[in-house]
């Protein structure tokens, strides 16, 4: 992946733990959003996702895309969904709408994973944005309102279509990536089965099926056609 140098605007950031709080704007360039070279590159990858959900959510005759809120933190916080540590790895709170991103963990990543360059970590903050847009689209309201009502392993199966679907949206935003020479072939070589492997499969799905969601949203960029929930086998 060449760098990561995407168009868009930053979203709205917040840096917590030892760096000062600091907020930027959505429309503002992640290019001088910060000094932090890490908040440059989160800052970069949302705001593509931005620019390619607010092109979709108008192609689908969806209101304008809410944009989410990103905080980069270090150990641990709290969120509106409760305690965030590191150890976690990224994580979406739909409850303050917020990805939540310790990037100490991105060096884990590359350390564990033998990942280098920037698409595993990108592939879980545009997973994590996943979240958010089936947030938005009511989907997480209705696997909730499933959820309550089913058995321990109805609901695990129900998670792994969530996170299957979250990972046919991160194929979608690639496809656009890709349109723009921006994603090449050995980024999904060595990328991709890191990415996945981050997760366990019991809530998350094997990593086959976490791949073949993803190329369905890489080879059609059209989010319709991520309905993991309707899949007779996942």
């Amino acid at each position: 992946m060449r760098s990561l140098i995407l168009a868009g605007a930053a979203g709205v950031l917040s840096v917590a733990g030892c760096v000062p709080m600091h907020e930027v704007g959505p429309g503002t360039s992640g290019r001088t959003a910060s000094a932090n070279p890490a908040k440059e590159i989160v800052a970069r990858i949302v705001g593509d996702t931005e620019d390619v959900w607010d092109a979709l959510f108008i192609a689908m005759g969806n209101p304008p895309y809410p944009k989410p809120a990103v905080v980069i933190f270090s150990g641990q916080m709290q969120s509106a969904c409760g305690s965030v540590s590191a150890a976690a790895g990224p994580f979406y709170c739909p409850a303050d709408r917020k990805v939540y991103l310790d990037t100490a963990f991105f060096s884990e990543l590359s350390r564990r994973f033998d990942a280098p360059g920037d698409f595993a970590p990108a592939y879980l903050i545009v997973h994590e944005i996943g979240h958010h847009v089936q947030n938005v689209l009511g989907t997480m309201q209705q696997f909730e309102g499933a959820v309550s009502r089913i058995e321990e392993r109805q609901r695990n199966q129900l998670q792994v279509r969530l996170e299957l679907q979250a990972d046919c949206y991160t194929g979608v935003w690639a496809y656009f990536v890709q349109k723009r020479n921006l994603l090449e072939p050995r980024d999904l070589e060595k990328g991709l089965p890191a990415a996945v492997a981050v997760g366990d499969t019991f809530t998350h799905g094997a990593a086959a099926q976490r791949i073949g969601w993803f190329k369905q949203g890489l080879a059609t960029g059209d989010p319709r056609q991520c309905d993991t929930f309707a899949a007779s086998q996942p």
